[in-house]
């Protein structure tokens, strides 16, 4: 079976540019035959076009590459800084606790020269667990009860002298009242004449830093600033000879026979940590005495 194939008819004109661009082409490929040199100006024609294209190609790769290197370095940097800062927060971490460390040595050897200052009463260690509201420690619970031996009225040492007083106890943790707690009265006398004075606690004059002393006989004004105030040897409940605090200023009372004043207590009752718990009562060990 033959198949019958549609002839192309081209317009006269069409025809006409297809014979034309026929011989040129044959006519160009003869030349480049023939003609080696013939082609240079075409070849010099497509460098001026491609050449500056091709630098422009390598400028663009040249700059991405560095743009790529840069990224890689900042990753590089980023990385370190990463280990760095972790490295610097490892170092903090290290000299806070180290810090923490120096100062809790640096109490427990307060505590234990404050022990070695009254070496004739038996005491226990405590810690500060909680405290009345406000800034100041004029009641705090610490971690001691009856479990341990406390009891009703045992005194409470801190900071180089008297802070207080144990006013209720549990099993495993005890209240005491501060010598600045309002209610506190306690029957002292000065360190240098034993003549004796009432030490009143008081939150607002303790806003100076101070408490107040009163009733002290002083008839040959042996009683100056800076003498100590030491805990009656005629006191109920507490025992003798405890630092209260020194003298700041003495004045003669209305009645021109006694000196009342204020004095700067040894203990700092705006950070209590750890204190010591005397274990004698008064009664008790003047009894065995």
């Amino acid at each position: 079976m033959r198949r019958k194939f549609r002839k192309l008819h081209l317009p006269a004109d069409g025809r006409f540019l297809l014979i034309l661009m026929s011989f040129i082409c044959v006519g160009l490929m003869l030349l480049t035959f023939t003609l080696p040199n013939a082609a240079e100006p075409a070849r010099r024609a497509a460098g001026w076009l491609v050449t500056p294209f091709q630098n422009g190609i390598n400028e663009v790769g040249t700059y991405l590459r560095e743009q790529f290197s840069g990224f890689q370095s900042v990753q590089a940097l980023n990385a370190e800084n990463e280990a760095l800062q972790a490295e610097i927060d490892a170092l903090k971490e290290q000299n806070n606790e180290l810090v923490q460390a120096q100062t809790e040595l640096t109490r427990l050897e307060d505590l234990y020269k404050l022990d070695q200052e009254y070496p004739e009463y038996n005491k226990v260690a405590a810690e500060v667990i909680a405290k009345d509201p406000g800034n100041w420690y004029s009641t705090f619970t610490v971690n001691k009860g009856s479990a341990e031996g406390i009891k009703v009225n045992m005194n409470v040492l801190a900071q180089g002298g008297l802070v207080g007083i144990v006013t209720e106890t549990g099993e495993h943790w005890s209240t005491v009242r501060s010598i600045i707690d309002d209610a506190s009265n306690i029957s002292a006398m000065a360190a240098n004449t034993s003549e004796t004075c009432i030490v009143k606690g008081s939150l607002l004059n303790m806003e100076s830093g101070k408490l107040e002393f009163s009733g002290l006989s002083d008839p040959y004004d042996l009683v100056l600033e800076g003498t100590g105030i030491v805990t009656s040897n005629v006191s109920s409940k507490y025992l003798s000879g405890l630092l209260i605090g020194y003298v700041s200023d003495i004045t003669v009372s209305s009645n021109k026979l006694t000196k009342s004043g204020t004095l700067i207590p040894v203990a700092t009752f705006k950070s209590l940590r750890e204190v010591l718990i005397i274990t004698d009562l008064k009664q008790t060990k003047e009894s065995t005495e």
